[in-house]
């Protein structure tokens, strides 16, 4: 599949814009944590495995929406779907574990950043607002309606974004004063995020007919298509619709899609949960008394 991409153009498979904004926020990050850090208030170094977070997530971050996936995401909607589960499920945590506190803290000195933040954080606004989103945001019409609209397609998966930033804040901020959730509600949390998405991935998978327009109806998939491929390119090439670059039928795609999120999703959450559990019991062993500590019999 990939040999025939190469008639969309390197603008479309490769995103040079977005790749050097990429690469401009990168560097201004490794400045900011190296060289520049005390003038931003960064007293201590910033250690390795943080600056590795941001930057993996900048990385999948143009994966997602720069690379020849994003392309592949407007043919194939398994691809869409696995672009989804890795720009919502994981590149936020990268970022929220690879920003310093110290930026943090100086970002929520803005009551007009702050009190949003704090009230959109809340585990439960916070669950119900970005599974919300998505489940919306996957029903056809208003599906198709974003995918054929490139301003509304930006505003849309950016609101997406920013849900799915502050649903992972309760779980992985390691920000003093800003942990709202213990080890066993974080568990809960996780459970209650599971079953909230499920939802969406089942109208999916179970649909007897493909859902969306802009993978079957060759006028709405070209409409879709002008997202990321240059007009006059768009406009050289003959083509007749998604079928050219699937080897599967439209209803096929829809499912495998629906069931990859939903596996993307059960092993991301399942890590997590892991890593959650593994903390609460190794505190939970710390609150023990000591073998070492404990009073010895007396002698009578």
């Amino acid at each position: 599949m990939f040999q025939s991409l190469q008639m969309f153009g390197p603008v479309a498979l490769w995103s040079p814009l977005f790749l050097l904004v990429l690469a401009a926020v990168a560097l201004f990050y490794i400045g900011l944590t190296g060289p520049w850090r005390q003038r931003f208030g960064l007293d201590d170094p910033v250690p390795g495995k943080q600056k590795a977070y941001f930057l993996v997530g900048i990385a999948l971050l143009y994966v997602c929406k720069g690379s020849p996936l994003d392309l592949l995401g407007h043919l194939s909607f398994t691809v869409h779907m696995v672009q989804m589960a890795v720009l919502y499920l994981i590149v936020p945590q990268c970022f929220i574990l690879g920003i310093p506190a110290p930026l943090y803290e100086r970002l929520f000195r803005f009551a007009a950043v702050r009190r949003p933040f704090q009230l959109l954080t809340k585990p439960v606004i916070a669950l119900l607002l970005f599974n919300g989103l998505f489940s919306l945001y996957h029903v056809p019409m208003i599906f198709d309606t974003v995918k054929m609209n490139m301003i509304l397609h930006a505003v849309v998966t950016t609101v997406i974004f920013v849900a799915a930033f502050c649903m992972w804040w309760p779980l992985v901020n390691k920000l003093s004063g800003w942990t709202t959730l213990s080890g066993l509600k974080k568990m809960g949390y996780i459970f209650a995020d599971g079953m909230l998405l499920t939802p969406a991935c089942a109208l999916i998978i179970f649909a007897g007919t493909p859902l969306y327009e802009t993978y079957t109806d060759p006028e709405a998939w070209m409409t879709g298509l002008a997202l990321c491929v240059p007009q006059g390119v768009l406009a050289s090439l003959d083509l007749t619709g998604p079928q050219m670059f699937l080897s599967m039928s439209p209803l096929h795609d829809q499912q495998l899609g629906g069931v990859l999120m939903k596996i993307i999703q059960e092993i991301v959450y399942g890590v997590m949960l892991f890593f959650i559990f593994s903390e609460w019991y190794r505190k939970e062993r710390e609150k023990e008394p000591s073998m070492d500590m404990a009073p010895r019999p007396t002698k009578l």
